[in-house]
């Protein structure tokens, strides 16, 4: 079983909201995540990134590995 760190979508249409999660990666997009890590909301500016550091620490040490986009958000957020 592959563990990811990904994004789900939430919000409204042409409102984007995205959950940071940990979840099977066989699971579809937006099915039952293990743990919400943080989230991502762009359509503010600047964009907000809020992450529990420790949880994603937690996830990485176990195995899971983050796609480009959550890569790049953990990078943003200092994680």
């Amino acid at each position: 079983m592959a563990m990811r760190l990904r994004l789900t979508r939430m919000g409204s249409k042409k409102r984007p909201f995205y959950r940071i999660v940990a979840m099977n990666s066989e699971t579809r997009r937006d099915g039952r995540a293990l743990e919400y890590l943080g989230y991502y909301n762009p359509m503010v500016d600047p964009a907000e990134i809020k992450v529990d550091g420790e949880k994603v620490r937690a996830w990485l040490a176990l195995g899971a590995k983050p796609t480009d986009t959550v890569r790049a958000l953990l990078q943003k957020a200092g994680v």
